[in-house]
């Protein structure tokens, strides 16, 4: 949730952690702060966007070669000015920010009261902070044997990182659970919850694992266990560039999203799909096709619009694979005692590979025997780590909170994996066979028929900006979609909005149909067409408004709604790839229009590394 950055080197730290926390306020935007080292330390933190701490810091001596800094997503203790990292110890002596939840704060507080210590903020990590300071002044040691005593008894998922008044040359990191990634310049070292604030420095990273130390001087790199036994670090090229991390003329980050799918689906399928051939070339797949083809089932682990994902992936599997499939939300999965047999394939899905709930369930599942197969965006990244095999999507980085053409990508790698599995498996003939993968083949250039329309759905997002409400419909591989278009629209413009089946509209949503009430059809040309044409009729007979995402040359739905958006016809199966885009666009305007700060919703963060 919360970013995180850190410098220590011959540069000017200052500059760098305020880019770096601008890069990395997607994470996070409640409050933000800087801890800066040189002869002494200095703590300055801001409630608000880190706008507001850089105007605040005009004037100030901020001249430091090592410092860290903090932009939070608020778990333990409202946002403030107080509840903002980084914080100090008791001492003063120690400054420390942290990403993560320590979950037996309360008895570590408890016990640091009796002896004494008070405590400025309601904040888990001011807590754990004097926990450390205390023990090193207990055993008499050095800060990194006391972070090392302490997260022996730290229950919860942590990055700190510290800086030491006594240490002006050190800065001292560890990982469980939350991401941490080192940057490698010649004589300095970065520190990041990503690899954004550190591209323009450095292409070689080191991605930190659970229950690693790391201490760093200038010109030295340490990395140990809680052991106290020094490890190899393991250092890997980026393969980032910075335009991926610029608006490139857009106005937000979330419409240059929008806008870059055909690219991004094209990259996703590049290298790995060749229509004319028949080929589907993926070797985490292929190395691992026995354990695939032969899975008595598949359970899908996800959460938020991965998991819509994951719903349109089993209609998908299940239909061209004959794999029975479950979706699950990762959150739920790992709290009650699932029933997991050797041979399941476990398929994790998410964007950041960082997301919290769908690590500890697919660590639960993999101890059970499960195979793990990974789909995430980010190389390096903790599920990446953790799963036998997988596959990259190739979006690229997404800073939008609201997850658009990750989850597009999410689509067309879980396809490209089932066609591959039914193919080995022979359960699809090859006429249908081939005629997916060159359906498949013409995404991208379809998507981008889809974003020429962009205009006139700016109109109908300003016709419809003053809704209270909005019901999202769809049947089959679409009702997944109107739960996705439903969660885009309360991201990003915050009206109340809800997905549901359109057969399960008459067993309680049609109550709320009136002629104020929105409702958006996602009625592609499919098995279901004639069935979605009576739920229509319905919501019009109580004077609903009816928007409606149809297919190319549909002359019988058009007639009947008060608004269509018209894409390209696709398959079915392939078919959500095309339907969603309309939905993205029509939530961002709806945003934009109510003024709303689409790239930043209030409440939420990009990459959910908290229980």
């Amino acid at each position: 949730m919360c970013g995180i950055v850190a410098y220590i080197g011959p540069r000017e730290a200052y500059p760098i952690i305020l880019k770096g926390l601008k890069r990395l306020e997607y994470r996070g935007y409640d409050s933000s702060g800087v801890a800066l080292l040189n002869n002494k330390l200095q703590v300055y933190k801001k409630k608000g966007k880190v706008a507001e701490l850089e105007e605040s810091l005009v004037g100030k001596d901020l001249h430091a070669h090592a410092g860290i800094g903090h932009t939070r997503w608020a778990t333990h203790g409202e946002p403030s000015d107080r509840n903002a990292h980084p914080h100090s110890s008791a001492s003063g002596k120690l400054a420390m920010i942290h990403n993560g939840i320590i979950e037996n704060y309360t008895q570590l507080k408890t016990e640091l009261i009796k002896k004494g210590y008070t405590f400025k903020s309601d904040t888990d990590t001011e807590v754990l902070l004097n926990f450390i300071e205390d023990i090193q002044k207990n055993n008499n040691c050095g800060l990194e044997e006391a972070v090392r005593i302490a997260l022996k008894r730290v229950v919860g998922a942590y990055v700190i990182v510290l800086l030491d008044k006594d240490q002006p040359d050190t800065i001292i990191a560890a990982r469980k659970g939350s991401p941490l990634v080192i940057g490698i310049g010649k004589g300095e070292h970065f520190l990041a919850s990503d690899a954004s604030p550190m591209i323009e420095y450095t292409k070689e990273v080191v991605y930190v694992n659970d229950y690693e130390l790391a201490i760093l001087k200038a010109d030295e790199l340490i990395l140990k266990n809680l052991g106290n036994e020094k490890l190899t670090p393991f250092v890997q090229k980026l393969d980032m560039e910075m335009t991926a991390i610029e608006k490139g003329g857009y106005d937000h980050f979330m419409l240059k999203e929008i806008f870059e799918q055909p690219e991004t689906i094209f990259d996703c399928l590049r290298g790995r799909l060749d229509a004319e051939k028949g080929v589907i070339t993926m070797a985490g797949i292929q190395n691992n096709i026995e354990h695939l083809k032969n899975a008595s089932r598949i359970i899908m682990i996800a959460c938020g619009t991965s998991w819509h994902a994951g719903l349109v992936a089993e209609y998908i599997f299940e239909e061209i694979c004959r794999i029975p499939v479950e979706v699950e939300y990762a959150s739920e999965f790992r709290y009650r005692n699932p029933v997991i047999h050797k041979g399941d394939v476990i398929i994790a899905i998410s964007q950041s590979g960082e997301t919290a709930d769908t690590i500890v369930a697919i660590e639960k599942a993999k101890e059970m025997g499960a195979f793990i197969l990974g789909v995430v965006n980010v190389v390096g990244s903790s599920i990446a780590r953790i799963s036998h095999a997988g596959a990259y999507t190739h979006a690229g980085h997404e800073i939008g909170v609201a997850s658009t053409k990750a989850f597009t990508a999410q689509l067309a790698v879980l396809t490209m994996i089932a066609l591959k599995i039914a193919r080995e498996k022979g359960t699809i003939d090859q006429t249908r066979y081939m005629h997916l993968l060159g359906g498949l083949h013409n995404i991208p250039e379809k998507v981008k028929e889809v974003l020429k329309g962009s205009g006139a759905i700016q109109q109908l997002a300003l016709k419809y900006k003053d809704a209270g409400d909005a019901l999202y419909l769809g049947r089959g591989y679409n009702f997944p979609v109107a739960l996705e278009g439903a969660l885009k629209l309360k991201e990003i413009s915050y009206i109340h909005a809800e997905g549901y089946p359109a057969a399960e509209m008459k067993h309680g949503p049609i109550a709320l149909v009136d002629e104020h009430l929105p409702v958006v059809f996602v009625a592609t040309k499919d098995t279901y067409y004639e069935k979605i044409v009576s739920n229509i009729q319905e919501i019009k007979a109580r004077k609903g408004k009816v928007i409606a995402v149809i297919s190319q040359g549909d002359d019988i739905i058009s007639k009947m709604a008060d608004d269509c958006i018209i894409i390209p016809e696709a398959d079915e199966l392939l078919a959500p790839m095309l339907s969603v885009i309309p939905l993205q666009l029509l939530a961002y305007y709806i945003g934009v229009a109510k003024g709303c700060d689409v790239d930043k919703p209030r409440n939420l963060a990009k990459s959910v590394t908290v229980e």
